[in-house]
């Protein structure tokens, strides 16, 4: 499958609809519209990629809604050059749009036919993460730490402890914390090592799931 000038034009339908629910980070924006969504589906489907709307993928896993993923990408105020680890690579489109938004990302995934899938599709369409690896969130990646920004796409029923140990000071973490429906949470470590957290609305995702498949 090809990204045609039609998936362009969709693209910006979406970028337009998003911003209509309260999107304004321009890179952010401009991200959605570069990323080709319909790249990060099965083909059954793929008709429908640029729809507001949170699709399932393999293993019983989803692809986010994209309002969903420019929140939190918005959240966590990325600027280029930055270091960003991202817990859950699932089809890899959130790390697409990290990247082309000049981000350095680290992401890890726990199930390997995620783990594969994005590896592949990154390659096809010439996104390249610092590190990809298939490992458990929760514990983060301690060999790369610490991290300007990190990312949870999944929701945990607490924050690990090892994912704010590799925050650096004056940086913030995004993830979605709850069962059921969950909080958006964002926690500031300020210089001097300090937690602040702040809750920014209810979302709802699939789990983040400990150990390896």
């Amino acid at each position: 499958m090809q990204d045609l000038p039609y998936h362009k034009g969709e693209r910006l339908k979406l970028v337009k609809q998003i911003q209509e629910k309260g999107i304004k980070d321009p890179a952010v924006l401009e991200a959605i519209a570069k990323v080709p969504r319909h790249l990060f589906f099965g083909n059954s489907i793929a008709s429908h990629a640029y729809e507001d709307k949170a699709f399932p993928i393999a293993s019983g896993q989803t692809i986010s809604q994209p309002y969903t993923v420019a929140y939190q990408t918005e959240l966590l105020d990325v600027k280029p050059g930055m270091k960003v680890l991202e817990i859950g690579t699932g089809s890899g489109y959130q790390a697409a749009v990290l990247m082309e938004m000049g981000a350095n990302v680290y992401t890890i995934e726990r199930i390997k036919q995620l783990f594969n899938e994005a590896k592949h599709r990154f390659a096809e369409l010439g996104y390249r993460p610092k590190y990809q690896g298939y490992g458990d969130g929760y514990k983060g990646l301690p060999l790369y730490a610490p991290f300007d920004r990190i990312i949870v796409t999944a929701a945990a029923p607490y924050i690990p402890d090892a994912l704010l140990e590799q925050l650096k000071p004056g940086g913030k973490l995004v993830i979605p914390v709850g069962k059921g429906k969950q909080r958006m949470k964002l926690i500031q470590k300020d210089e001097k090592g300090k937690l602040h957290e702040t809750d920014h609305g209810l979302f709802r995702f699939v789990p983040l799931l400990k150990n390896k498949d």
